[in-house]
């Protein structure tokens, strides 16, 4: 869930940082760290954090007679 109430703490997703690349975080407080470390100073901005994909459903494929009267 995108706003659950206990988000594990990432530097990819701070209120104090901004991205650098793909890997890399600029802090304000540490300076370059990883994306994926965090530290005392972490405050969650919702709008940074890109949810995970969801499931893909399993169906079979469909075809245009299926949905003839």
């Amino acid at each position: 869930m995108l706003f659950r109430k206990k988000i594990e703490p990432r530097c990819s997703y701070c209120a104090r940082g901004g991205r650098a690349n793909d890997h890399e975080v600029i802090c304000a407080k540490k300076g370059i760290v990883p994306a994926e470390s965090h530290c005392g100073a972490f405050r969650y901005d919702p709008l940074k954090r890109v949810p995970p994909r969801p499931a893909k459903l399993e169906t079979e494929e469909l075809r245009q007679e299926d949905f003839q009267l």
